[in-house]
Order: structure tokens, then C-alpha cells, then sequence
């Protein structure tokens, strides 16, 4: 495992349930997490795809140190192997690790945007988040939608979940907000705080969503914004 950007060991491995799935999270993750907050400050940032169509994540991204991928995947396999119950015999695939900004306004985001979401509905799909901003910006929370009764998108579900909420979508567009507590739609069902270092594990399949602060957290400075760094996993 590389020096730079070492995680801090052993890592505090620490589980919640939320709804009826599992949260993982690990405080104090990195030893310095300060340098990647520095390189991401030099680092050049551009819309997420989908941005100009107000879809997907609504803010910009930079493309994070290969080291510190390399030191999270050596200890992402096997813990989520071992916490979300992926079998042995299925091969790590990884998506590129982002540094990502929340920039977008309120009153510039799309329908999509302003509900809850889901990554993938593969089984195995996982997203992994370090926090590298401070509590004020928010958090990422979890929903059950209510017509459904869904907390999860499956392949076997997935077409009945899209139906329903195309529907609602259409009939009774949200509001003009950054989402974060129940509405008509969607149940809170509880949030996983926003804290400096933090790294947080969760299915792709969930539906949740950012809780962004608007006040503070549509900037674009890495140094005083929402600063996150985005990984990817399936299996």
C-alpha cells in the first residue's frame, strides 16, 4: 500500500442500519486528508456528464490521485465482500475515483435532480464516499418511496419502479429544491451526516440523495465547498 495518502490503521469499521440496509462508515479515515483537499484545490474541475441536460450529479468533478485508488480498492474489496455479502467468485470492477462539487442552484436543477435516486440496480454495485468538508454541508440521506414501497431498485423491480415514478414525476413535478426531507413521494428514512474525513459505503441501489446547504455548499472552491471524493465499485 502507498505511503501517500495512507489510511489511518486499523480502520474503525462501523455499521448502521438505515431502513433495512446496512450504512458502513470509517471516521478519521485518512491519516492526511488535508493533501488530498490541497490537490484537489489545483486540481482542474468540469461538469459531470449529464449537467447540461440537468440530469446525474449537479456539480463538477477532478480526477483524484491513482494512490489513493490503489489504497482504497486493497481495502474496499475485502470489506465489502464481507459486509454487503458479495460472493467470492464475482471479479472487482471499478470506476474512476472523482474529487466532485456541488455547483449547480436550486432554481438550475432539473425534475431528476430534485428527488431521490439510484446509481445502478445491479446487486452488487456499491458507491463509496469520503467526506472532505465539514458537517454544515449536509450529508447523504436514504428514502423509501411510497407508492412502491421501494428502498432498493432491482433488475426485478426496476421497470415498475421507473413507471410509477415517471408518473408522478409527470403528474406532480417536485420542487424547485435541493431534496432532503419526506415529501409526497419519497419517505426519509434517516441521513448519514456529512463529516470531515469520513467515508461512507452504501449500495448503489438505494434510492438517497445529497442533502446539500445551499447557503453554503454551491461553490466551487474546493477549499471552502462541498468537496467529496466520489468511488465506484461492482461486482
Amino acid at each position: 500500500m502507498s505511503e501517500a495518502f495512507a489510511i489511518r490503521m486499523p480502520p474503525d469499521i462501523q455499521s448502521v442500519q438505515v431502513g433495512e440496509h446496512p450504512i458502513v462508515f470509517i471516521d478519521n479515515f485518512l491519516r492526511d486528508p488535508q493533501a488530498l483537499v490541497e490537490i484537489a484545490s489545483r486540481s482542474a474541475f468540469a461538469p459531470y456528464p449529464g449537467v447540461a441536460d440537468r440530469k446525474g450529479y449537479p456539480g463538477v468533478r477532478a480526477v483524484a490521485p491513482a494512490e489513493y485508488s490503489a489504497n482504497l480498492t486493497a481495502l474496499m474489496e475485502p470489506l465489502i465482500r464481507q459486509n454487503f455479502s458479495v460472493p467470492e467468485a464475482l471479479a472487482l470492477r471499478k470506476a474512476e475515483c472523482a474529487f466532485s462539487l456541488t455547483t449547480l442552484r436550486p432554481d438550475e436543477l432539473g425534475p431528476l435532480q430534485r428527488t431521490p435516486h439510484f446509481d445502478a440496480s445491479t446487486p452488487h454495485h456499491m458507491a463509496v464516499l469520503l467526506y472532505l468538508c465539514n458537517e454544515a454541508h449536509g450529508g447523504t440521506a436514504f428514502y423509501r418511496h411510497k407508492a412502491t414501497g421501494l428502498q432498493q431498485v432491482t433488475a426485478e423491480n426496476r421497470e415498475h419502479f421507473l413507471d410509477v415514478y415517471y408518473d408522478e414525476l409527470n403528474a406532480r413535478p417536485p420542487a424547485q429544491r435541493y431534496f432532503d426531507d419526506s415529501d409526497a413521494g419519497f419517505e426519509f428514512l434517516g441521513m448519514m451526516p456529512a463529516r470531515f474525513n469520513r467515508l461512507v459505503v452504501y449500495r448503489g441501489s438505494l434510492l438517497h440523495s445529497a442533502v446539500v446547504n445551499p447557503r453554503l455548499s454551491i461553490n466551487a472552491n474546493p477549499l471552502t465547498g462541498r468537496l467529496t471524493l466520489n468511488s465506484f465499485y461492482d461486482f
